[in-house]
């Protein structure tokens, strides 16, 4: 869309402040205009003064319903990034994450303000601007926390930039950028800043044998978040985090130093059995909640055989919106190749990533707001639209998102608060989104998204509900529910609330006779809503088992972030067959799709797997692919492989690519994702086809599911 540069129109009434856009009713001849959503009758400024029907402002063509403004009286300030990094790292840990960072120094904005803190032990704040030639590191205690005041008076950092109004960001006059000793623009501390980084060493204190390295972490991240609360509140700013290890010292520890003593399982937080974990979460949700209220970002690169404390630390990107990546090492190309895409651009130049927004939701009298489920904080801004039903992130019409990507999205959820015995008046219910944020080239915009739909009376329309009913975004959408209570709940009160959901949606759009299963019938509109349930009850983000809780949080934080095509990816992986009988295809998330003559391609968001039949695996090892006359069989291998690296190039984080074969251990990213519709117990029963290979598991299969959904949706009792 074409930016429209000048500040959008706001409706006179305080308790309203709507945008105009297409919905509006106006009256050309007056140049006045009335809002939708309050009815208030507002008269258009007068630059505004010279339209008509027939050359209107592009906020009133229908077309421009989403419309984004930049305000050009809002002075423009460079984004500020943050490096702390962990120097309890293997040397060739170490090594490839020096390189990997000196190559993002390439990659970012020229403008951009940069600072550097690394950690082991302790803690070290970087001087960036040296005076006389010698960089120096001003060292904090890791075993202790650090308040905001003491980091000022310790590093200097006195007389901060005046703040900007943190209850109205549209109004919020950022200061001239404040530059220090620790803080420089990146065009003139590039070199210095490039030279810290190849002198990193691993961290020098001694670590006794069976230990863990003393890692302070939650240190480190307490006086990131202080030198940006200082010196940049309310401006975009964010803190770039590697962590390779467990915190075990400090505020924030989440594991004892022995490695005798484990660090938590999913088992211990059932039983409660967490000697560090409740304290952790407390400190990393106060410092969140610091750094979201200051409109800062923090990104946390977890790259470990073992976990590293994500579990606590989830609140960090949760609140903020920042980046959770978790991988195997800093030498991995999953590491190497998602850091690089943070900085990616888009055809038009412009960086992907935005800083420090604030989103407003009005609506229509008749509907109330219940909340958003995103990684987002609530403005805590009361009033007449929110309802007292908490859904997610509730009591509340406004959030701050301190970070943006292309791919963020929230979920927004309402409810129509009109009594039954009041007749609605007006035809539509209408929604306006008013995001305001801060972009990377610094200037501050406004998108405004506006919608309306027609109120249509259940009782006596029903199908009129049903024509307008999205199998996919109320997956998306149920899927966030259950994972944001998962928080809290335990695993088989979710599940069985999901069943009675999907029962209740059967009972009411399904076409059945009483007591009659077989009888029982689903139209197109619904029909593959309760297949994505029954994936979705499957899957990792409410079953637990073989995961540990940091992958729990980076598998539920991606779901509750990502758009709606790759939710529905991660919920019911894509499966395309590759063989000689047929071009390629997706065929079913079935067992009965893994068959001997085949390669198969999964993409299940995380992972990318190729997996290939027996018979496919043994001519690849007799070597008929190098041999002329078996062209064919080479160019059958290199389509799918050729395909992965299409996905892998576009998809942001990058996933775990896997080649495997038909028994291979790593098989089973495969067999834990097809639906077990052939299992062990009836492989061999009478009709079962011998091509296809078993999935040895006690998991009701999807037709299972199916025979049951259906008994309890015509059951009179139910």
């Amino acid at each position: 869309m074409p930016p429209a540069m000048y500040d959008p129109i706001h409706c006179s009434n305080p308790k309203c402040g709507a945008i105009l856009n297409p919905f509006c009713q106006v009256d050309f001849v007056q140049k006045a205009w009335v809002c939708p959503f309050c009815l208030v009758r507002n008269v258009f400024p007068q630059h505004y003064h010279g339209m008509s029907e027939n050359n209107m402002p592009m906020e009133l063509i229908p077309t421009f319903s989403t419309i984004e403004y930049t305000l050009p009286r809002a002075p423009p300030h460079p984004p500020v990034f943050i490096f702390v990094v962990d120097t309890c790292l293997e040397p060739e840990d170490m090594q490839s994450l020096k390189d990997s960072l000196i190559m993002s120094l390439d990659l970012m904005p020229r403008d951009a303000l940069v600072g550097l803190i690394s950690f082991g032990t302790n803690v070290q704040v970087h001087e960036l601007a040296p005076q006389d030639g010698f960089t120096r590191a001003y060292v904090f205690r890791g075993s202790k926390d650090h308040e905001t005041k003491e980091i000022e008076t310790l590093l200097g950092l006195h007389n901060a930039p005046v703040q900007g109004n943190p209850q109205n960001p549209q109004q919020a006059q950022p200061a001239t950028p404040k530059v220090g000793r620790f803080v420089q623009p990146l065009d003139s501390c590039d070199f210095v800043l490039t030279s810290i980084i190849e002198e990193l060493q691993p961290d020098p204190w001694a670590v006794p044998q069976g230990h863990r390295p003393t890692r302070s972490t939650g240190a480190a991240m307490a006086v990131a978040v202080g030198i940006l609360e200082s010196m940049y509140p309310n401006m975009g700013a964010k803190v770039l985090s590697f962590i390779g290890g467990v915190c075990t010292e400090g505020p924030g520890q989440c594991a004892a130093p022995l490695l005798s003593e484990t660090i938590r399982t999913h088992t211990d937080i059932e039983k409660d059995n967490l000697p560090f974990m409740r304290k952790a979460v407390k400190y990393y949700n106060s410092l969140a909640a610091r750094t979201a209220k200051n409109g800062h970002a923090v990104d946390i690169y977890s790259c470990a055989l073992d976990q590293t404390g994500l579990a606590e630390m989830k609140s960090l990107c949760n609140f903020t919106g920042g980046h959770l990546v978790l991988g195997d090492s800093f030498t991995s190309s999953l590491f190497k190749q998602t850091y690089a895409k943070v900085f990616q651009k888009n055809s038009k130049g412009e960086y992907e990533m935005a800083f420090n927004a604030s989103m407003d939701v009005k609506c229509s009298p008749q509907m109330k707001i219940c909340g958003v489920i995103g990684t987002c904080i609530s403005n805590e801004q009361q009033g007449s639209s929110v309802s007292e039903n908490e859904i997610g992130i509730g009591e509340t019409s406004s959030w701050k998102i301190c970070g943006l990507d292309p791919m963020t999205t929230m979920a927004l959820f309402f409810e129509v608060s009109n009594p039954h015995t009041q007749p609605i008046q007006s035809q539509s219910g209408m929604v306006q989104i008013i995001t305001s944020y801060q972009a990377c080239n610094g200037t501050k915009r406004v998108r405004v998204t506006t919608t309306a739909r027609t109120w249509i009376d259940v009782q006596q329309n029903p199908q009129y509900v049903a024509s307008g009913f999205d199998q996919e975004a109320t997956t998306a959408l149920m899927a966030r529910i259950a994972v944001f209570r998962a928080e809290n709940d335990e695993g088989a009160d979710i599940l069985r609330w999901l069943d009675r959901m999907l029962i209740r949606l059967c009972q009411k759009f399904g076409e059945y006779n009483k007591d009659q299963p077989m009888s029982f019938r689903l139209s197109e509109l619904f029909s593959l809503y309760p297949q994505f349930m029954f994936h979705l009850r499957r899957s990792q983000f409410l079953l637990v088992f073989n995961n540990s809780p940091d992958e729990t949080t980076y598998y539920r934080n991606k779901l509750v972030k990502s758009d709606l095509m790759d939710s529905l990816v991660m919920i019911q992986p894509s499966l395309i067959s590759y063989s000689f009988n047929a071009p390629p295809a997706p065929v079913m998330l079935d067992s009965s799709s893994i068959q001997k003559d085949r390669i198969l391609l999964l993409d299940s968001f995380f992972h990318i797997l190729i997996w290939h039949g027996q018979t496919i695996a043994e001519w690849r090892k007799a070597g008929y692919q190098e041999k002329p006359e078996y062209e064919s069989f080479r160019l059958l291998l290199e389509e799918p492989v050729k395909d992965a690296k299409e996905i892998i190039g576009e998809r942001f984080p990058v996933p775990r690519f896997i080649d495997t074969d038909e028994g291979g251990s790593q098989a089973r990213f495969l067999l834990a994702k097809v639906n077990p519709s052939q299992t062990h117990n009836n492989a061999f029963a009478y009709g079962g086809d011998p091509s296809t290979a078993p999935v040895i598991t006690d998991d009701v299969s999807l037709q299972v599911f199916m025979e049951h959904l259906k008994k309890l949706a015509v059951s009179t009792s139910s």
